[in-house]
């Protein structure tokens, strides 16, 4: 579905001399310096994925989008998408995306979302009973009515978001891009919202795109995640594999019938490279880095020498992995 190789692209930027005399001379003699936004990327997907694409802001991703979905032209490198060049078959290529950007509309302010559906109908040639069954399905999915005919202006956030996704799935698109889709959206409707999503890619086979900051979102939609920093791909792998490479590794916490000092578990470990602390006089914590090889080990290491009456285990969640990408100061390495 989409094949990327070597994608770069360059922006010229004016410097603006400081001052009046600096400013007048900007007249004249303008000075700029080039500035790589994306550099050097490549990445394979499937048909059928969801995947995230992440970075913080200036990482390059939106960029990214923009070059994907034919807004900009690369400066290098090679794209095609769906079977197009996007940026060369643009009028083509758009018909088989939709594309929904979370503070941007495709609605018209003062039309019921039911009339801007019909006119997006038009536009992409929709017709006949399929188009229609196709429109009702996402009117049903979505749950949007009870407020379809109403004006957009007199719309919720969360109700107006959930018709950009009806409208951008008008033409039954192949691919859908969603840059920041559940922003400033309360729990219920970002639930919906990736239930019909999920839904979607089961039946219809649909590959999605999803750009966010909400990690809760690439929890409960993506096994795959892309990440980016100062316009380099430095992660390409399962969520999983992000957790392995990033994360503080898994904490487990034992409670013990008797009183139970962090010097007695370390020497039942050993030597074994994990954190003890305490907790009670009753309950230790142990932080494990490498959990898939050493967390059985711990586990039946210390229920075998001492009475233990729970165990409690706690994984490193994605907003953490993300905080400790963004906070390194290493040079990181691409992962495939």
């Amino acid at each position: 579905m989409i094949e990327i190789k070597g994608l770069e692209k360059e922006f010229r930027i004016h410097q603006a001399r400081p001052g009046l005399a600096g400013a007048f001379r900007d007249l004249f003699n303008r000075e700029y310096k080039t500035v790589k936004a994306v550099d050097d990327i490549s990445f394979q997907v499937e048909a059928g994925e969801i995947f995230a694409l992440i970075g913080e802001n200036g990482a390059g991703k939106s960029t990214t989008i923009k070059m994907m979905t034919g807004i900009l032209t690369p400066s290098g490198g090679e794209m095609k998408i769906n079977g197009f060049v996007p940026y060369k078959q643009r009028e083509e290529y758009v018909k088989s995306i939709g594309v929904v950007f979370g503070q941007r509309s495709q609605l018209w302010w003062d039309l019921s979302p039911l009339e801007s559906f019909r006119l997006l109908k038009s536009v992409y040639k929709v017709e006949g009973k399929e188009g229609d069954a196709w429109l009702d399905r996402l009117v049903e999915e979505l749950e949007i009515n009870s407020f379809v005919s109403q004006p957009v202006r007199k719309l919720s956030l969360g109700q107006r978001m959930r018709c950009e996704v009806a409208a951008s799935l008008i033409h039954r698109p192949q691919l859908l891009f969603l840059d920041e889709p559940t922003v400033g959206l309360d729990v219920l409707v970002k639930q919906k919202i990736r239930e019909f999503l999920r839904n979607l890619n089961e039946t219809e086979k649909m590959t999605v795109l999803l750009t966010t900051h909400d990690v809760s979102d690439i929890e409960a939609l993506c096994k795959r995640v892309l990440v980016m920093d100062k316009g380099k791909l430095i992660f390409d792998g399962l969520l999983a594999d992000l957790r392995e490479k990033w994360g503080n590794g898994t904490e487990v916490v034992f409670q013990f019938k008797a009183k139970t000092t962090v010097e007695q578990v370390r020497a039942v470990l050993g030597d074994m490279p994990c954190e003890l602390s305490r907790e009670n006089e009753y309950s230790i914590r142990i932080k494990i880095q490498r959990s898939q090889e050493m967390l059985p080990y711990v586990l039946s290491t210390v229920m075998s020498s001492f009475d233990v009456s729970d165990v409690k285990m706690v994984e490193t969640n994605t907003e953490d992995i993300v905080r400790n990408i963004y906070s390194t100061k290493d040079e990181v390495v691409a992962h495939g």
